[in-house]
């Protein structure tokens, strides 16, 4: 073999050897798509079968609430009540009821007790309007004649000589200033009661300042019975309930209404107004009260009211 022959066998010999030598390229990779992302749905638990339940009967919406109506106006020219307890008294009523002029008030209404000493039968004999009441106790006898009584204000009168019938025209003219209670007072200014002893005098003033203390009162008197009042008064401080005079079963008494009318007046905030006015002795008959047990209950009653009504 010639030389040159030689040297292109080498020649391509030593190509391809470099050849094989090298790296093959690998082809570049395609790129994955991203599989999307599932969400997994949970499956809902199949609904048990449920026993059959009762049908809801939807709440009745709640009825509108009645406001409480606003105290009734007095009417520019009132009429008045005079409302008179009796027991017994008719020494008293022949005396005192003359006095008394029939065109001041509208009513005159006379409330006995069962008298034995013909007090109801002289009262109908003089024209005026008579009830017997059919309980004991000078509170049955207001409530029970509550229904009789015509007059847009009471005016409480006590016929045995304690009241003094002339002051019951300026009692009217007082009222009809728009108070809603009127009291004689035995102790305001310069008036006197000459009916008091030691032991009731001391009485009323521990009463007085009880009631000014433990129920915002501003009395000089708050026990007398002598007074004007409207009479729907009565009812809108439930005097007219049992519930009320709890107290006298506590002492084995009956009560008046006068102390509680002043608590109770005074705890409403109603428009209350006094006139001094004297309290002459009594003119015959027997003096009715219970010193201790009506004192006992009285009280009792004004410390009761701390949490009782209102």
């Amino acid at each position: 073999m010639s030389q040159g022959k030689r040297r292109k066998t080498k020649s391509a010999s030593t190509a391809r050897k470099t050849a094989s030598a090298s790296p093959k390229k690998k082809p570049e990779a395609t790129p994955r798509k991203p599989k999307p992302e599932t969400k997994r749905v949970k499956k809902k638990p199949e609904a048990r079968p449920r026993p059959d339940e009762p049908e809801v009967t939807p709440v009745p919406a709640k009825p509108e609430v009645t406001p409480v109506p606003d105290k009734p106006e007095m009417p520019d020219e009132p009429t008045f009540t005079l409302l008179v307890p009796t027991l017994n008294e008719i020494v008293g009523m022949k005396a005192i009821m003359p006095l008394i002029d029939p065109s001041w008030v509208d009513q005159i209404l006379v409330v006995d007790g069962n008298s034995t000493d013909g007090t109801a039968e002289w009262a109908r004999d003089q024209g005026y309007d008579v009830y017997v009441q059919k309980r004991k106790g000078i509170r049955h006898a207001y409530i029970e004649a509550l229904p009789l009584i015509k007059g847009d204000i009471t005016i409480t009168f006590s016929p045995d000589g304690n009241s003094i019938a002339e002051l019951i025209p300026p009692l009217c003219a007082k009222m009809r200033e728009g108070y809603d209670m009127v009291i004689v007072s035995r102790y305001l200014d310069d008036a006197k009661s000459e009916d008091d002893d030691l032991v009731t005098g001391f009485g009323n003033w521990l009463f007085n300042r009880a009631i000014n203390r433990l129920h915002g009162g501003n009395y000089t008197d708050c026990m007398v019975m002598y007074r004007a009042w409207r009479t729907s008064v009565f009812t809108e401080l439930g005097l007219h309930r049992e519930d009320a005079y709890a107290p006298e079963g506590w002492w084995g008494t009956v009560l008046g209404c006068e102390p509680l009318l002043s608590v109770r007046a005074a705890k409403a905030g109603l428009r209350i107004a006094e006139i001094p006015g004297d309290e002459p002795p009594r003119i015959g008959g027997e003096r009715k009260l219970q010193i201790v047990r009506w004192g006992g209950a009285y009280m009792s009653q004004v410390f009761r009211e701390l949490y009782f009504w209102r």
